[in-house]
């Protein structure tokens, strides 16, 4: 009788067959300094060499500049320099190995050393990603996989140019470790559920900023009696209405949108729960879904967040500025987004200090936006706006900042929970952010605020946040404009 588990059986054959032919996962792979890497392959749009960049001002070393594919002008990242690798100087105009990719359809060309070729895998053939694959940071890393005797690092593209949603497929990930499991990738950020294991390979995702436990010790009443309560998420039974439930509430926004409750918005969280619940009754105002803490949180954002500003917010803003002599004035713009934040703010400051010389150090951690911020273009209806006189008209007749706006802002990579090495500054301008951080981190981030505020320097966050709660600041509103000032 023959043995079916000989290698020349029949069921042995199908059996390896079967194996074999189960190809559901290709990637594209390459090198970067002689090590192994992977895109998955429904990421990569083409493969292309070219070598004339148009080079973009204000842009970090790892941005090479912009290219004309086709029509579609996209901006060009060199990887290599991206995750720190030593490259030989490029010589102009010399070709480079490019992947275009895709991420949130927006293209980017992606320089690498090497592109060798396209392998499929069985996609349960990934393993979890290990600090001690790759010369990169973890957190860029979405799996290993081992195909032909070769090791490639297989990398994780939307959390690397800060995509707001982790884009792998649900199936993808069941085999692999959870949000809560791998290193967190912020703000723009800049969007997945929140992390809560500590790491210290640093963030890359607002809503994954924090990467501490979130730790609910139980007290006794004479523990919360005798000591006096610090900044941080709040109690339940600190709320009115149904306090046992409001736990719930907290979490979910917590966990769906990475909103923490602390004292920068302990008011409007108040206003908006007792709203909340009159509007959902009493059976149905639990958050859970991300629906729902998007609902709950959209009274929350500043007026023209993510857009261009009215004449009236420009008008308070520039009225509640101080008067400032010094001849260079510099400005810290933390989550600055797509852009048109740090452009009207300079396009404020210009006409509030005509004769200073203006920086403003704008930043996020969404490559994306960072990006793609220099080159924001202007609709026709705005240029008949207040911003008319900042603005200048190509040949094309499209609209774009005049050179001496676009000269004021620096749009950095940047975490704000890493060290930052820019001068004290005279404005902060930081709407909506610190809410999306863990309460560990403001702390850090309020921190760094007066240590690198000058004394007659001025801050500004959030219409519905505040800093009255902090003794080392003292609150003006002039206008529709709340500002803060050290004590």
């Amino acid at each position: 009788m023959r043995n079916p588990m000989l290698p020349g059986s029949d069921e042995a054959g199908v059996e390896q067959k079967e194996r074999v032919s189960i190809v559901d996962f290709k990637m594209v792979t390459f090198s970067l300094a002689g090590k192994d890497y992977a895109i998955d392959i429904m990421k990569v749009k083409e493969i292309a060499k070219a070598g004339h960049f148009t080079y973009v001002p204000n842009t970090l070393p790892f941005v090479l500049g912009v290219y004309n594919l086709r029509g579609d002008i996209i901006p060009i990242i060199d990887l290599r320099r991206f995750f720190n690798i030593e490259v030989p100087e490029r010589e102009k105009d010399a070709l480079e190995n490019m992947l275009i990719v895709s991420v949130e359809d927006q293209p980017f060309g992606v320089v690498v050393d090497v592109i060798d070729k396209v392998v499929g895998i069985q996609e349960s053939s990934i393993q979890p990603p290990h600090p001690l694959f790759g010369d990169i940071n973890i957190k860029y890393i979405y799996g290993i996989v081992e195909s032909n005797d070769r090791l490639y690092v297989l990398l994780d593209i939307d959390r690397i140019f800060g995509t707001k949603v982790f884009a792998y497929p649900e199936k993808r990930t069941q085999d692999l470790p959870s949000a809560e499991d791998r290193v967190p990738g912020n703000v723009s950020v800049a969007t997945v559920a929140p992390v809560e294991k500590s790491t210290s390979q640093g963030m890359s995702s607002l809503e994954a900023v924090s990467s501490q436990s979130y730790v609910t010790e139980q007290k006794s009443v004479a523990e919360k009696e005798s000591k006096p309560q610090v900044s941080g998420a709040l109690k339940e039974e600190e709320f009115g209405g149904p306090d046992a439930d409001f736990g719930f509430i907290k979490d979910g926004l917590q966990r769906f949108k990475s909103f923490y409750t602390t004292e920068v918005n302990e008011d409007w969280v108040k206003r908006r729960f007792d709203e909340w619940v009159r509007k959902k009754g009493k059976d149905s105002y639990q958050i859970s879904s991300e629906k729902d803490a998007e609902e709950f949180l959209e009274p929350f954002y500043s007026s023209h967040t993510g857009g261009f500003w009215s004449k009236e917010y420009s008008q308070s803003l520039y009225e509640a500025l101080p008067a400032n002599s010094a001849k260079q004035i510099c400005v810290w713009n933390p989550g600055c987004g797509k852009g048109y934040e740090a452009y009207s703010l300079a396009c404020v400051l210009r006409k509030k200090y005509p004769d200073a010389r203006i920086k403003i150090y704008a930043q996020d951690i969404d490559l994306l936006s960072i990006s793609n911020a220099p080159l924001l273009s202007v609709p026709n209806e705005i240029a008949s706006s207040w911003y008319g006189p900042f603005l200048t008209q190509g040949v094309t007749g499209a609209y774009s900042f005049k050179p001496e706006i676009k000269e004021m802002i620096l749009f950095e990579y940047h975490d704000c929970m890493h060290t930052n090495t820019m001068p004290v500054v005279d404005l902060v301008y930081c709407r909506d952010l610190i809410s999306f951080l863990d309460p560990s981190v403001q702390k850090t981030l309020l921190n760094d605020f007066d240590e690198k505020l000058k004394g007659n320097g001025r801050v500004i966050v959030g219409e519905n946040e505040t800093l009255s709660h902090m003794a080392n600041w003292s609150e003006t509103m002039v206008g529709s404009v709340v500002i803060y000032g050290k004590q």
